[in-house]
């Protein structure tokens, strides 16, 4: 392989990014979204470029870290725990681009740690109707056995992502002769997708508020297949200008401050890990976008998004209808009513909502 991994803001301890840094100009969201919706382009081809966080907007992540820190370090506890009970004979973390990626980190650090388990962790990319990256996947098993293989994402919200693991390894499976688990593992299931998941809850995992200066300053990954070689990973832009507001490392050793202090209390050590309902899991999930689909005209369940991380992400990156809420004043929602207020997107409140939050893409006719 010609492409060497390289590490964006965290360590060589941490992760390897199994992604090509490349350029890419700029594409304003809704330039973006009119293209995505008319199939001109995949959304994969495009990127809007990042911006610093507002100074109004960074302290709603604080805000999450104290609020949300504990529940999630409990969680890459138990998500650790129940990748041991399937992994007993070796584990190499795999986790997806990016919003797997600080989950993986965490979760590396744990093993080691706790669980006496060394393992190497990559970061590769995944995205809905292209698939895995095949050659990150062969870079990986030059050094590492096929069952090793640990997928991780920070949550499910429609199972999408799931989906197109399965697929993805299946194709890989007849195109290469090499047979790997499809297994997704997160910290929470919301759809029922998922082998592993430490919990079910829609909260707010305090990563989901940034994105790459939470992440290693790299990009969502990219992929054009008329510019990419035939043996180059998908691609990802390195935010190098912003080394100097990256929380991506303070994040790591935050939240491995608080899972000592619950390990040192002797509460998780042995504890099994979550048996979740993933068929009631799968119905409420499928009822929802019915329900929201028919409630409101739309043709297309892409454009609905579930749970609390999916939201943020479009209000961050794409072009929204509507926010949905089901507490108008819960702290978990707090950001992406700042969003929604600073984008002057509508917000609807339905107390019967099954997730704390959803967003509605905006339909552009064209």
């Amino acid at each position: 392989m010609p492409i060497t991994p390289f590490t964006g803001s965290y360590t060589s301890d941490d992760v390897h990014f199994l992604l090509k840094p490349v350029t890419l100009p700029d594409t304003p969201v809704y330039i973006k979204e009119a293209l995505i919706q008319s199939g001109e382009k995949h959304y994969s081809q495009m990127l809007t470029h990042e911006s610093l966080p507002p100074d109004d907007y960074l302290p709603l992540f604080y805000q999450a870290m104290a609020l949300n820190q504990d529940r999630m370090a409990e969680h890459v506890l138990r998500l650790a725990q129940g990748i041991l009970a399937r992994r007993p004979h070796g584990i190499t973390l795999v986790s997806l681009a990016r919003a797997g990626t600080p989950i993986g980190v965490l979760l590396k650090h744990v093993l080691k740690q706790y669980f006496n388990i060394r393992t190497q962790h990559y970061s590769i990319s995944i995205l809905r109707d292209i698939g895995i990256d095949q050659n990150a996947l062969r870079y990986i098993l030059q050094s590492h056995a096929p069952e090793s293989l640990v997928f991780v994402d920070g949550w499910t919200a429609k199972g999408t992502i799931a989906r197109q693991l399965a697929s993805s390894l299946k194709a890989f499976e007849k195109s290469d002769g090499i047979s790997i688990p499809a297994e997704l593992h997160v910290l929470t299931d919301l759809s029922g997708c998922a082998a592993v998941a430490a919990s079910s809850e829609d909260y707010l995992i305090p990563s989901s508020i940034l994105n790459a200066t939470v992440s290693g300053l790299v990009s969502r990954s990219i992929y054009d297949k008329d510019n990419a070689g035939p043996d180059d990973f998908h691609g990802c832009l390195y935010y190098r200008q912003f080394e100097q507001h990256d929380l991506s490392r303070y994040f790591i050793d935050e939240i491995l401050g608080r899972v000592d202090n619950l390990w040192q209390g002797l509460t998780l050590q042995h504890h099994n890990p979550v048996e979740l309902n993933l068929e009631q899991l799968q119905k409420v999930s499928q009822k929802f976008l019915k329900s929201i689909a028919e409630y409101y005209g739309i043709t297309d369940h892409n454009y609905i998004k579930p749970g609390i991380g999916e939201t943020t992400r479009v209000l961050l990156r794409r072009e929204a209808q509507l926010l949905l809420l089901q507490d108008l004043d819960s702290d978990a929602t707090r950001h992406l009513r700042w969003l929604a207020e600073s984008k002057s997107i509508p917000i609807a409140v339905f107390t019967d909502l099954p997730y704390c939050a959803a967003a509605l893409i905006k339909e552009i006719k064209l």
